[in-house]
């Protein structure tokens, strides 16, 4: 079959094969192919109907491995073999079968269509398996299964976007499957606008579809969920350790001006006690809003405001919009001009859009030489003394949302359109970004904040959910949002507490900023012409309730930053799905349940409206102890909870070992050098990491930092500490032991005896 009365194209035939040292390359009668092994756990399939493949550039960062693999011809198919992975490869019409090393099918081809061209548009049509799910595809709205759902992936800007909104600001093009106690993962990596249909409107196929370019996927199969994560990232790169400044609170407003409201934000989280990293410059910083300048007027000595502010224990995060404004007394406009540095149309005149400095001009960061001119820019900030940036607009948005399809990106040399390139714009900013912080603020972790992005995004920044809504239902909303994301391997993510656009009430800003103190990103933003959101604008009750989680966050910041490096290792999330570690559960994907969530491995958050007192909440198998009153509960159980304004519902795992500090004023205050370890009573033996590092500079990347394993065997009640790493003199001198739900008077450490009293600990004070 070659085609039919439909203008369907498919493969026909395979009609030769040559065997590589990485894999399978070929031709059919329609199409050329290429199988390339890139691990045991990881195949590449490329098929075009062009001669030469048009991969993207941006994404994977890996190459293939050294790998044994078979190759062996049958009388009407091929079987490829790694030792995780058998594909089968018809020869009749190119359908592509894997299964597991049992031969258990994971995923298939339809029969004769599987692979198929419509115009330019390419799909790949798979069977439908019995009770498959599907989860992932990052930056989407809906329901934690994505079955019977269709998405597309087309960086759009979705000012207060709805619930079930699609598209949003970032496509990510990885989903995992899950059915028969088996999982896989599908990386589409094509950068043209694409859909993913799993089972919409039919009970037969899930399929995935671009408008143009090549058939160019990952497969992936693991023996579970956190395998195929950890196995995506290994090809699309992970989370670096952020500043540890990152992870404390920060407060975000559109906008805070002038230079003595900025002073006055800082003064009073310092009066007030309440600990906080972070002050962010909205547009109303810049003149006109041109990115690259300071308003002479609102901020007129912004070297001096961002050095007060500092003192006071502050970092400084400004905005950077993409769009230059078209103005020959502008330097980086004449500059990107005469350098030929922005997107332009076919006839090599520069694209301008409207966005907020009027008519401007794009800069092309497919471009290398634009990336380079673009992070020495960044120069401007950096000797005023700011510390990060935080990248918008960058879908790209232009008022109208419309930039012409034949508008010209550089993509690398190759001269692309917009329809391939847009995707990756926000990517390519990110990038540009980061490199300069990491040039012109050299030895120093760079912080990136993104609204727009792609596969590959982790690599360069963190990402937030955009204008999200003043609700209950945008709240809920967010940490599927940022679960989802870390299925995608974004480890640093997050929303804006309290919501961006409408006003927030405030119980709503209560509950929020609770739920936020678990959450990888701690950022409070609200819009212009909206109630503030700083902790203490919603009355006393609510300051005191914000008070004492953001307090929270920082005694669980030994915790959190452990978890980012295991991340940094791993690719695991922070936030994780309780489909990764329950995956075969079906309560977990329940309307009900599907907001719960694990924390630092350990943590479970159940997200619950404002305006519950109680709620019903799922624990999966094993034991669980409630998180601020030690009271032991038996797991596989849904219950109903009280959930009074003061108290999230969170619950730790039993054998959970929790490294938790003294409260600070920022994280780079000085330390009281103590550590109080939690310990959970489970069963057998339990270990925790605790890593530390100077949190700033890139030195950890050379093995300077601090490693103790910190093992509980509950069989034996023997306690016992390693110090595994030593290149980082740790920042504690004395350990404090709390245990839970086990009266413990001795334990070994160290090979010394110690008095060890059993307690249970308020972590709200």
């Amino acid at each position: 079959m070659n085609s039919n009365k439909s203008n369907l194209l498919v493969p026909g035939q395979i009609t030769n094969e040559k065997l590589s040292s990485t894999g399978v390359s070929g031709k059919t009668e329609n199409c050329y192919f290429k199988l390339t092994v890139y691990n045991e756990t990881s195949i590449r399939v490329q098929v075009s109907i062009k001669s030469e493949f048009s991969p993207n550039p941006y994404s994977v960062i890996a190459s293939p491995e050294e790998v044994k693999f078979s190759w062996e011809e049958k009388n009407d198919h091929y079987v490829l073999k790694t030792k995780k992975i058998e594909l089968i490869l018809e020869k009749d019409n190119f359908r592509l079968i894997f299964k597991n090393s049992s031969g258990t099918i994971l995923s298939e081809d339809a029969a004769l269509f599987g692979i198929n061209w419509q115009g330019t548009a390419v799909s790949c049509y798979k069977k439908l398996q019995q009770w498959e799910k599907f989860i992932g595809l990052g930056e989407k709205t809906g329901g934690l299964n994505r079955y019977g759902q269709t998405y597309t992936n087309w960086n759009t800007d979705h000012f207060g976007y709805g619930t079930n909104a699609d598209p949003l600001y970032l496509s990510l093009p990885f989903y995992i499957g899950l059915h028969h106690d088996n999982c896989y993962g599908i990386f589409f990596d094509n950068s043209h606008k694409s859909t993913f249909n799993f089972g919409a409107g039919n009970n037969r196929f899930s399929y995935f579809t671009a408008e143009d370019g090549d058939l160019d996927y990952y497969f992936i199969h693991e023996k579970n969920v956190g395998g195929i994560i950890s196995a995506y990232t290994t090809l699309t790169g992970k989370t670096p350790m952020p500043p540890k400044w990152a992870l404390g609170y920060q407060q975000c407003r559109y906008s805070y001006y002038p230079d003595k409201e900025v002073i006055r934000l800082a003064k009073t989280f310092r009066e007030k006690e309440i600990p906080a990293d972070t002050i962010y410059l909205d547009i109303h910083h810049m003149e006109e809003c041109k990115v690259f300048t300071f308003d002479k007027k609102r901020f007129e000595k912004p070297t001096e405001l961002i050095k007060h502010i500092k003192d006071l224990g502050f970092k400084v995060v400004v905005i950077l919009d993409p769009g230059i404004k078209v103005d020959e007394d502008y330097p980086p406009y004449t500059e990107g001009n005469e350098q030929q540095l922005f997107i332009k149309y076919p006839d090599g005149k520069n694209y301008e859009g409207q966005v907020w400095p009027g008519w401007c001009a794009f800069p092309d960061f497919t471009k290398p030489e634009t990336r380079d001119w673009w992070a020495e820019k960044l120069n401007f900030y950096l000797q005023a003394g700011v510390d990060g940036f935080w990248t918008d607009m960058n879908e790209p948005a232009t008022w109208g949302q419309t930039i012409p399809d034949l508008v010209q990106f550089n993509y690398e040399g190759q001269i692309a359109s917009h329809k391939k390139s847009r995707n990756v714009y926000g990517l390519q900013m990110a990038r540009s970004t980061n490199n300069g912080l990491a040039n012109y603020h050299q030895g120093k972790r760079p912080f990136v904040l993104t609204r727009s992005g792609f596969a590959g995004i982790q690599r360069y920044a963190a990402v937030w959910t955009g204008d999200n809504v003043a609700s209950d239902e945008h709240m809920l909303a967010g940490v599927r949002l940022v679960n989802s994301l870390g299925l995608g391997g974004i480890s640093f993510a997050g929303y804006d507490i309290g919501g961006f656009v409408g006003n927030t009430q405030p119980k709503l800003f209560a509950r929020w900023i609770a739920l936020a103190t678990f959450c990888p990103l701690f950022r409070a933003h609200t819009m212009i012409n909206s109630n503030a959101s700083e902790p203490w604008a919603f009355g006393e009750e609510v300051e005191q309730i914000s008070k004492n989680y953001i307090r929270l966050r920082y005694k669980l910041l030994p915790l959190i930053y452990t978890a980012f490096y295991k991340s940094y290792q791993s690719g695991i999330p922070l936030s994780k799905s309780l489909s990764i570690d329950y995956s075969f559960d079906d309560k977990v994907y329940h309307g009900a349940y599907e907001n719960q969530y694990l924390f630092c491995e350990h943590l479970l958050v159940a997200a619950v409206e404002s305006y519950k007192e109680i709620t019903k909440i799922y624990l999966p198998e094993g034991t669980w102890y409630h998180f601020f009153t030690g009271e032991k509960l038996d797991g596989d159980q849904e219950l109903l909870w009280e959930c009074p304004i003061e108290y999230l519902p969170v619950f730790v795992k039993a054998g959970a070992i929790l490294p938790v500090q003294s409260v600070k004023t920022h994280t780079e205050d000085v330390k009281d050098g103590q550590i109080n370890i939690h310990i959970y009573k489970g069963m057998g033996l339990s270990e925790q990491l605790i890593y530390e590092d100077d949190g700033k500079s890139t030195a950890y990347q050379k093995s300077s930092f601090s490693k103790t394993l910190i093992r509980m065997d509950f069989t034996a009640n023997k306690l016992s500490i390693e110090k595994i790493a030593a290149n980082y003199e740790s920042e504690y001198h004395t350990a404090n032991f709390f245990f839970h739900g086990m009266q413990l008077h001795k334990a070994s450490l160290a090979g010394k005896k110690l008095e060890i009293s059993h307690k249970n600990v308020a972590f709200l004070d």
